[in-house]
């Protein structure tokens, strides 16, 4: 899942996976979003940035997390376990600044 914010694109991921681990190597990245029945796409492509990996629950990437899950669900029902989660799975956030966008809607 992701949200927009101020011309950025937010997306939760977690630390060493390889998603992560290739945008360290080279920060260049796309999003591809569907409609649901497949006839329509949007391909947003732009420079990532990464947070750093989310170390305390107090920190500000995990207060960032927070943020980004509140834009997409609402709240939480207990937010401490949600900040001890995003620490013991070491999250962080993609930030995706799009430069291209290309895709296709059709009419109708």
């Amino acid at each position: 899942m992701y949200a927009v914010r101020e011309g950025l694109v937010r997306i939760s991921v977690t630390d060493g996976r390889a998603k992560t681990a290739n945008l360290r190597r080279d920060p260049r990245a796309s999003l591809y979003v569907s409609r649901p029945d497949g006839w329509a796409y949007l391909v947003l492509e732009g420079d990532a940035e990464l947070t750093g990996v989310a170390e305390a629950v107090d920190d500000a990437v995990v207060d960032e997390l927070v943020e980004l899950y509140r834009s997409l669900q609402g709240e939480h029902p207990d937010w401490d376990e949600y900040r001890r989660a995003m620490v013991a799975d070491c999250r962080l956030i993609v930030r995706l600044g799009p430069k291209h966008a290309f895709g296709m809607w059709p009419e109708g």
